[in-house]
């Protein structure tokens, strides 16, 4: 079976045959790695990354407990992965609804929301560390 990326107006490909065991889980690697290239394309995901890192070295060094930086990083580790929905969802908005819609912008808002409140539930539980550190 063959399937072509006509945004991009490629040749078609083959799609890979599914695989079992120790096989399964390099390919899986391999997509989430892609997924991760991918996620690393949006100006946003960068900016999210150079944002948590600098607010976890910063935790880190005005001394957050290993509880206070292991919430910090699940949160994180959230907000982006919430970030890779939203650009799925994007991605697969603008595929089957090129022309505007009303459906299609409700689409975009709600991956965007759900952005939204993950950059503000990190914000507030930084604010809590901070206040824990320094109250």
């Amino acid at each position: 079976m063959t399937v072509r990326d006509q945004s991009q107006g490629a040749a078609p490909q083959e799609i890979p045959p599914a695989v079992t065991g120790v096989a399964h889980v390099i390919a899986a690697a391999r997509y989430s790695l892609g997924g991760l290239q991918r996620l690393m394309g949006e100006t946003a995901a960068r900016l999210e990354l150079v944002a948590g890192a600098g607010t976890g070295f910063l935790l880190l060094v005005l001394g957050a407990s290993a509880l206070q930086l292991a919430a910090f990083a699940i949160l994180f580790a959230l907000l982006l992965a919430v970030e890779a929905l939203n650009t799925a969802i994007e991605v697969l908005t603008d595929r089957i609804s090129p022309e505007w819609s009303v459906q299609a912008k409700h689409a975009k808002d709600l991956g965007s929301l759900a952005v939204a409140l993950l950059i503000i539930s990190n914000a507030l539980c930084v604010g809590g560390i901070l206040l824990s550190l320094f109250g």
